[in-house]
């Protein structure tokens, strides 16, 4: 039985976890980055705190940190039973268990939480959706995609994925996406076609492996530079 989920859940990652999803350097933290689709993972918060540039956008940041809060409750038991159910799609040596996982994101959702309300006021947090963002050309050093786009393969199409992915390149100089794979742990069928399209755009794709794996087989990371 394969991950399912009807549509994009709030579910959020640390900033260690960032680091290792996107394989990045001090020096490539120490320039201006856009994390796209963040929700409420604590990256944004972290890097802050660690002196970094950092900002994040995704339509939840309409809400305030009390409604987001509750959508990370109604989404909370939906995705534990889910890995409960398929356990045998997931590397469990860091968090052994669907409850440990669950330990771990809220312990980064909280922190996330807690810094939302100072990050608005600061222009951290930004209410913007691909595939437009509201952000100047080449912007950011970085752009980042965790777990969003290729993830959610049924439920975006091929379309919203090529015009999401040049909208990013549009505002940063390199782009990263990561996982590659959909949520049934297989490889999107959108990332041969969209990197064809890149490439005739005249971008350069690569594709990187990285030192985190927590879908099976999810160990690999686009890199655009356009």
């Amino acid at each position: 039985m394969a991950f399912a989920l009807d549509k994009v859940v709030p579910w959020g990652r640390s900033y260690e976890e960032y680091v290792r999803m996107f394989n990045l350097t001090e020096r490539e933290l120490e320039g201006r980055i856009l994390g796209c689709g963040d929700g409420p993972a604590s990256f944004n918060a972290e890097a802050t705190q660690r002196g970094h540039s950092v900002i994040s956008c995704d339509p939840i940041y309409q809400f305030t940190a009390a409604e987001i809060a509750q959508r990370i409750d109604e989404a909370y038991q939906q995705v534990i039973d889910q890995l409960g159910k398929n356990t045998e799609d997931y590397v469990w040596d860091l968090m052994p268990t669907p409850e440990a996982v669950g330990q771990t994101r809220m312990a980064a959702m909280r922190r996330f939480l807690d810094d939302f309300p100072r990050g608005v006021k600061e222009g951290r947090y930004v209410d913007a959706s691909l595939p437009y963002l509201p952000f100047q050309d080449k912007e950011f050093d970085l752009a980042l995609c965790s777990h969003f786009l290729f993830l959610y393969t049924e439920q975006l199409s091929q379309e919203f994925h090529l015009d999401s992915i040049i909208e990013l390149c549009r505002v940063a100089t390199e782009v990263r996406i990561f996982p590659l794979l959909n949520l049934g742990v297989n490889i999107s069928a959108y990332v041969a076609p969209v990197t064809a399209a890149l490439e005739q755009r005249g971008g350069r794709v690569e594709f990187r492996r990285v030192p985190y794996e927590f879908q099976k087989g999810a160990h690999t990371a686009m890199y655009i530079v356009s």
